[in-house]
């Protein structure tokens, strides 16, 4: 994973819940993380500077401590690229959609012989 990439950053389903955590409960330390998970506090240290780096958290060192919270800008590109996503599947499934629909409708009483 590079720098700076938060798809890469948010493809291990540990950081992605590390980063549940500071949505929901606000900055936190590896520490206090660590207690809410099964893996070390250095292993939580670790992903949060992944998560760091890559945008979608920050650092900030509090007396002793460094606590760590949930960047939304960070998601930004992300929510562009699944825009961009979005909209390209939008206009193949329009494309889709027209292209299987009848130009006319169809009058079926024609068809059907005269009782």
């Amino acid at each position: 994973m590079h720098e700076g990439d938060p798809f890469g950053a948010l493809a291990d389903p540990t950081r992605r819940h590390i980063l549940e955590l500071l949505v929901r409960d606000g900055p936190s330390t590896a520490t206090v993380l660590a207690g809410q998970l099964d893996i070390s506090r250095q292993a939580v240290a670790k992903h949060l500077q992944l998560l760091a780096g890559a945008g979608v958290a920050e650092s900030a060192r509090v007396g002793r401590e460094t606590r760590f919270e949930a960047r939304t800008e960070g998601f930004d590109d992300i929510r562009r690229w699944l825009a961009r996503v979005e909209s390209d599947w939008q206009g193949r499934l329009d494309l889709l959609a027209r292209s299987l629909s009848p130009t006319e409708p169809t009058d079926r009483s024609a068809d059907r012989p005269d009782t």
